[in-house]
């Protein structure tokens, strides 16, 4: 263990390493009367200090051993497709300058409280973990443009998630088990993703229509437990797709008519009744016509006509009567009515004791 750890070690330390830490250029414009401690001279060196990325990703890490050089200077840190199981809160509160942090696909139980210093992060990627909750705290990353917490085990977000985080432009939180969002997501304005699919959501937020940016909506695979849409969700008036496939909605909401930038809407797998579903399955417009319709008090049958697979007329053909004979053209085009007794009359007041169940009844009258 002590070996593995070293090595471990050892390569984290290569990989530090090979960062650039050289003086920049613009070091030699310097003035050599300027006070080394002058303000002037602490900015030109943070300018000169470089920004750099680091990839362990792959490296079979179960810990992260402590590194002896500045974090400062990473701004994009990749740990996925490792081993680790926690992430230590001095690390992350050392990553001031951290722009992008992709842990996927480790087996992180909790994200530490003090990633909400990462005030200049933009992506997170948590997905593939065993995350059961993200810390209230990360709503303190304000810059946060993108979050990737997909395949874990959430059980909710927090609650507060949507009140700080106005730049977040995608939330990805397929594969949990979340029961719901929480109302404040509904104050992401300048979200454009929205990935929700194979939770266990029974509702969705009202107030829908306050995300005036979102182009794509996914909601599918809820199965048996969303039952039905708000009314809000047909005023999205910038969303281009929507995925409400294999959940138990039987009525879509009718302000889904008034959705004319929606190009693309998956309900399959769905007990729709309202629209028919010879409706559904036309097309996208369709859908919006039947529905616009219905809002406006002016419905008409918009389901196509179905084929009949009747005969006009049936025609008595003698076949039983042992006789054959010219038929008229009446007769030939099948334009006569029979003149056959149902079967239902052996069941009249004229026979009595006889009825269609005893005619087709499994006795077996030759047995005496």
């Amino acid at each position: 263990m002590i070996c593995e750890e070293a090595y471990q070690y050892q390569q984290l330390h290569d990989h530090m390493m090979m960062m650039d830490l050289s003086p920049s250029p613009l070091s030699s414009t310097i003035s050599p009367s300027s006070s080394p401690m002058s303000p002037s001279n602490n900015t030109d060196s943070n300018e000169e200090e470089r920004l750099e990325d680091v990839n362990l990703s792959g490296m079979s890490l179960q810990s992260l051993p402590n590194p002896s050089l500045n974090l400062g200077i990473i701004c994009k840190l990749d740990l996925s497709n490792n081993h680790i199981e926690k992430i230590p809160e001095s690390l992350t509160a050392r990553l001031l300058n951290l722009v992008a942090l992709d842990i996927h696909s480790n087996q992180i139980k909790a994200l530490p409280n003090s990633i909400g210093c990462l005030s200049k992060l933009k992506i997170l990627n948590v997905s593939g973990n065993f995350l059961v909750y993200l810390p209230k705290t990360i709503q303190n990353c304000r810059s946060l443009e993108e979050l990737n917490a997909n395949f874990n085990e959430l059980v909710r977000l927090p609650d507060s998630i949507g009140l700080e985080l106005t730049n977040l432009r995608k939330l990805c939180v397929n594969s949990n088990k979340l029961i719901s969002l929480p109302t404040s997501i509904t104050y992401l304005t300048s979200l454009r993703v929205l990935d929700a699919r194979l939770n266990c959501l029974m509702i969705l937020p009202d107030d829908l229509e306050n995300l005036i940016n979102l182009e794509i909506l996914n909601v599918s695979q809820n199965f048996q437990y969303l039952t039905a849409l708000p009314s809000s969700i047909g005023l999205l008036m910038n969303l281009l797709e929507l995925d409400i496939s294999y959940n138990k909605i039987t009525v879509l909401p009718e302000s889904i008519g008034c959705m004319r930038r929606l190009r693309k809407l998956s309900a399959e797998g769905n007990p729709i009744v309202s629209p028919p579903i010879e409706v559904v399955e036309q097309s996208l417009q369709a859908v919006r016509e039947y529905l616009s319709q219905k809002m406006n008090g002016r419905l008409v049958n918009t389901s196509p006509k179905k084929k009949s697979w009747g005969f006009r007329k049936l025609v008595k053909y003698g076949t039983f009567n042992g006789r054959s004979r010219a038929w008229t053209r009446e007769e030939r085009e099948g334009l006569i009515m029979p003149e056959y007794r149902p079967i239902d009359i052996l069941a009249s007041n004229r026979f009595p004791g006889i009825s269609p169940r005893s005619i087709f009844s499994p006795r077996t009258y030759f047995s005496r």
